[in-house]
């Protein structure tokens, strides 16, 4: 870890001197290597892995009805100009025998947001990896976000919000069951 972190605090001291910048004046001279630091942070699901991350925290349950976490917060890198995109994610599942512990729906969210990604495949994969753990009847997976790569460059649009969603088994299935799920989530 440690020859990474050198290798991307001498990115980022090259990146500065390209821009046209003094890498050693003294407001530069430690940015190289707090910037290597917050990308490492920022990616740092690539270091983690679904079945570490849930740590057999799935509980027996006989609960089959809708099972909803909302309003999860995200924060992603945008993998075409590596800009951040900030949002919410809501997820619910429909048991079958088993319940996941709370707090892994938003580790989860966490481990596939710190990778570079689009937020089409970040809804899938988080909507998949559910499916994997628990063996639930259905997921379903809204994520709601914000695009800096859309508001600080190009169209500059300050007011856009990017919404995706993922329907899977009973979600996909029935209309009911996905409305019901569209309605519970709806900002009060």
């Amino acid at each position: 870890m440690t020859d990474s972190l050198d290798q991307l605090t001498d990115n980022y001291r090259q990146i500065i001197e390209h821009l046209g910048e003094d890498s050693q004046r003294e407001g530069l001279q430690d940015t190289p290597k707090r910037a290597a630091k917050a990308m490492q942070f920022l990616t740092r699901g690539y270091q983690q892995t679904l079945d570490e991350l849930v740590n057999s925290a799935i509980f027996e349950s006989t609960m089959d009805e809708m099972v909803v976490v909302q309003d999860i917060e995200l924060y992603s890198l945008c993998e075409h100009h590596l800009l951040p995109f900030i949002g919410k994610c809501h997820i619910a599942y429909m048991p079958q025998g088993k319940v996941l512990g709370l707090s892994k729906f938003a580790r989860i969210v966490d481990m596939y947001a710190r990778r570079l990604q689009i937020q089409e495949n970040l809804t899938r994969e988080i909507a998949e990896a559910i499916e994997r753990v628990t063996g639930a009847r259905g997921v379903a997976v809204v994520i709601e976000a914000q695009h800096m790569c859309m508001m600080m460059r190009g169209v500059e649009k300050q007011n856009s919000l990017m919404k995706t969603s993922v329907m899977l088994g009973a979600f996909r299935q029935s209309q009911a069951t996905r409305t019901e799920f569209l309605t519970l989530i709806q900002k009060r």
